[in-house]
């Protein structure tokens, strides 16, 4: 039972603490949005830039024309006043000239009398007269009938301290007060009377309702008509930047479809003016384009075919001369030592040359998009030992020491298992070819999205750029040097190929005299998104060499 008013308790509270939560996240989400249209939107850019400017000029526009019409109209109150106070206290000197003793007792019904006439002669039903004796310590007024003490509040105090110590002129402040009427704003202005050695001061309490109500009356149209300038500002900046805009949006979408393939898409020519022109000539520009396009698929489509006719072509005479080259590289004990040696460079080039055809056929399937991925669960261990196991003897002539690091579990893999195993041999070939008689490193690691294979050398290297230019067709770091495998020059695009055919990543990375990595990263799942690899890319020995030569720079 006592758990009850606890909970009621929170569910009151709760909404108190969420409200402001809720407004915060509101005004991050329009901050977001308004920022995300500032940084994509050419025409929200200008309508906001029109819109602070228009309104930063209209504001001080119609400040200053608040101000001079407030001041204009507070001097002439000011002036009518002071003529006012004047005749004022020119009429109370002579009305009061023939008293000579502060206590004379016909002194106070003359002030009252003074003061009556002074009312009786101003305008205003709504301002106060008020006259001040003076006798030693003691003040005496003579005010209206309606608020006697209105000289008595704090606001006017130094008013009369200025007014009791000015021994001529007249001295004015303006004040809030509450002297019968309601509490509103008046113009207080006092002036001493010289009447023989009698001290009086003449005051005029005036209300500036009026004046107040028009300056009121005088911000809110000025506001009013500023924010209504500005609105329409901005409604004339969006409406012309819309005409800019349209045709910019318009073309942008034109190029993002031209970009998807669909080169028939043109742009609406209208008119004659500027942009009618960006429009014609984005439309030459698209058919000039579309022509190259087709005139460039036309030519890539007749050199695939034209490679892959060729290849399949050589395939019935190579097979003939691969005969004859098996029968003459067989009987080749018989031959002279000059055509024996004539038999076996014939048997290797022939192994080249099908090689090469091989790859060229390769080649012309994945341009073609004929390529297939056979993909099954593959324990790539074996497939790493395998093809290392392959290249002993290739290692053994370059004086290469083949090192292999795989975790002592299976590493399974939905991939090809013939695709894998051949970039696996095209990375470990060109390690030892390119090894300087250097150990060769083959590491496979995984986690749980994906497995990698480095393969790290400790050769030559590569120069900045060139970790790109690898995987090109036929291009080669040193032309000049001796190849020990005679390679194709295909086999790095060839690999590249099977890589993407896998959803999978193949990179280098190379620094000259430091040897080269080349990482195979593939997805453990066919059909998965690579996110990140098991393995570095640069060595850990090239990341320490780096961090050291960082620490020696001052």
């Amino acid at each position: 039972m006592r758990i009850d008013p606890i909970i009621v308790r929170a569910r009151r509270l709760r909404p108190r603490r969420l409200v402001p939560q809720a407004v915060s996240r509101r005004l991050r989400r329009l901050w977001a949005v308004a920022r995300r249209q500032w940084r994509r939107s050419l025409q929200f850019r200008v309508v906001g830039i029109t819109l602070l400017l228009s309104a930063a000029l209209v504001l001080a526009f119609s400040y200053t024309v608040a101000s001079l019409i407030s001041n204009g109209v507070l001097q002439n109150k000011l002036d009518q006043s002071k003529n006012m106070i004047d005749n004022g206290s020119g009429y109370a000197m002579r009305e009061l000239a023939g008293f000579t003793q502060p206590d004379d007792p016909s002194l106070p019904p003359s002030l009252r009398n003074v003061v009556t006439q002074l009312y009786g002669s101003i305008n205003n039903q709504e301002a106060e007269v008020v006259m001040l004796r003076r006798s030693g310590d003691l003040n005496a007024s003579w005010p209206p009938s309606r608020n006697p003490d209105v000289m008595d509040n704090p606001q006017v105090s130094g008013l009369r301290s200025l007014v009791v110590g000015a021994k001529g002129g007249t001295y004015q402040q303006i004040a809030t007060l509450d002297i019968g009427d309601g509490t509103q704003k008046y113009l207080v202005m006092g002036t001493p009377v010289a009447v023989g050695s009698v001290p009086i001061e003449l005051y005029y309490v005036i209300p500036l309702r009026t004046e107040d109500e028009l300056v009121r009356f005088t911000g809110a149209v000025v506001t009013g008509t500023g924010i209504a300038l500005v609105a329409l500002l901005a409604l004339i900046a969006a409406m012309m930047t819309r005409l800019v805009v349209t045709p910019v949006r318009v073309a942008a979408r034109t190029a993002q479809r031209l970009s998807a393939g669909l080169l028939d898409q043109r742009m609406v020519v209208r008119g004659e003016d500027d942009l009618a022109r960006l429009a014609a000539a984005f439309n030459q520009m698209a058919a000039n384009l579309q022509r190259q396009i087709v005139r460039l698929e036309e030519m890539s489509r007749l050199q695939r075919r034209f490679t892959s006719d060729v290849s399949h072509e050589l395939r019935t005479p190579l097979t003939t001369v691969r005969m004859a080259a098996d029968l003459l590289f067989a009987s080749r004990d018989e031959f002279e030592p000059a055509a024996a040696r004539s038999a076996e460079l014939l048997q290797a080039e022939l192994d080249r040359f099908e090689a090469l055809l091989t790859d060229l056929l390769e080649i012309s399937r994945f341009d073609a998009g004929f390529a297939a991925l056979d993909a099954e669960p593959t324990d790539l261990v074996p497939v790493v030992r395998r093809v290392t196991d392959q290249l002993t003897s290739l290692a053994e002539r370059c004086k290469v020491e083949l090192r292999v690091v795989v975790p002592e579990a299976e590493v399974i893999a939905e991939v090809d298992p013939r695709r894998v195993e051949r970039v696996l041999r095209n990375l470990v070939g060109n390690a030892v070819e390119h090894g300087e008689a250097r150990p060769v490193v083959v590491t496979l690691a995984a986690d749980g999205s994906a497995v990698a294979v480095t393969v790290r050398d400790h050769g030559v290297g590569l120069k900045p750029g060139e970790e790109k230019l690898v995987f090109n067709r036929f291009w080669r770091a040193d032309p000049s040097r001796a190849r020990q495998t005679g390679g194709t020059g295909l086999g790095l695009s060839i690999s590249l190929e099977d890589a993407r055919l896998h959803g999978g990543w193949l990179e280098a990375w190379g620094a000259p005299g430091k040897g080269a990595q080349f990482r195979l990263t593939l997805p453990a799942r066919n059909g998965d998104r690579l996110v990140s690899s098991p393995l570095r890319l640069v060595p850990d020995d090239a990341r320490a060499d780096e961090a050291a030569l960082i620490g020696e720079t001052p």
